[in-house]
């Protein structure tokens, strides 16, 4: 248990059963009445944010997430197979935990997976990963990157908007929260 005086961002909360965290807080006096704390909670599971308010003082129950390394190691079906980087232990998570990472892994790539409780929660990737576009439609000579963006296919089988002057075979960075172009990567 903690007071709504120990929030801070990251901070994992579980309130009527399920795992929410921080996303940020801010602790407020009005000139008259109580103190209180407005928050901005994520749901761990369904991403879904929302704004609660609490009392100053009152007590949360926190959670403990355990976050350990892992490496992608490969597909099967539906499931995608992780390797512990500490012990080597090879964890099977299902499509709905691994979730919109998917779209951004490779083999032997290196990612965060949250247990809580020995279940896991979650995958979270670097802020941002670098691919190889697969297929995208040629650019016409004159594109700039400011004329607008096309549809590319990454090695992953995933597509987003590039500049039209990207040519199939082009590394680019991507971020992986909101899958948009951030640059092209030369080797």
């Amino acid at each position: 248990m903690a007071t709504t005086n120990d929030l801070k961002n990251g901070l994992v909360l579980k309130i009527d059963g399920n795992l929410w965290t921080v996303i940020e807080f801010q602790h407020v006096k009005p000139g008259k009445g109580g103190a209180f704390v407005r928050t901005k909670l994520k749901n761990v599971l369904t991403g879904k944010v929302v704004d609660r308010t609490f009392n100053a003082g009152t007590k949360v129950e926190t959670a403990t997430v355990d976050k350990r390394d892992m490496q992608y190691s490969y597909k099967d079906g539906d499931d995608f197979v992780f390797m512990d980087s500490s012990d080597y232990e090879l964890i099977t998570l299902p499509a709905a935990v691994v979730g919109d990472a998917a779209n951004f892994l490779l083999e032997n790539q290196d990612a965060t997976v949250a247990f809580h409780e020995g279940e896991a929660l979650y995958v979270e990737l670097p802020a941002s990963v670098v691919l190889e576009v697969t297929y995208t439609e040629p650019g016409l000579q004159g594109d700039r990157s400011s004329a607008g963006t096309k549809p590319a296919t990454l090695e992953t089988g995933y597509e987003i908007q590039v500049p039209l002057f990207l040519e199939t075979g082009t590394k680019v960075k991507v971020d992986t929260r909101t899958s948009e172009y951030l640059g092209r990567v030369t080797d």
